[in-house]
């Protein structure tokens, strides 16, 4: 599975924006982006979601035995 900040790291350079660009059009701060992309794990989860928006992703809770279930099969 890829990580977030991977993720949303190669998604906005596939549009060609700056963090900068990027967070103003997803209606966050740029701290918000820069928090992302670095990893962090501490990160609100709506703010996240405006994020992953942008295409047309959302993240939300997961069952963690669901999960294992899942990959064992």
């Amino acid at each position: 599975m890829k990580k977030l900040a991977d993720f949303v790291k190669e998604r906005r350079k596939e549009v060609k924006m700056t963090q900068e660009e990027f967070a103003e059009r997803a209606g966050v701060a740029l701290t918000v982006i820069r928090k992302i992309e670095q990893g962090r794990t501490n990160l609100n989860m709506s703010k996240v979601n405006l994020v992953l928006n942008m295409f047309g992703h959302e993240l939300g809770p997961v069952n963690s035995r669901e999960l294992k279930a899942n990959k064992s099969s």
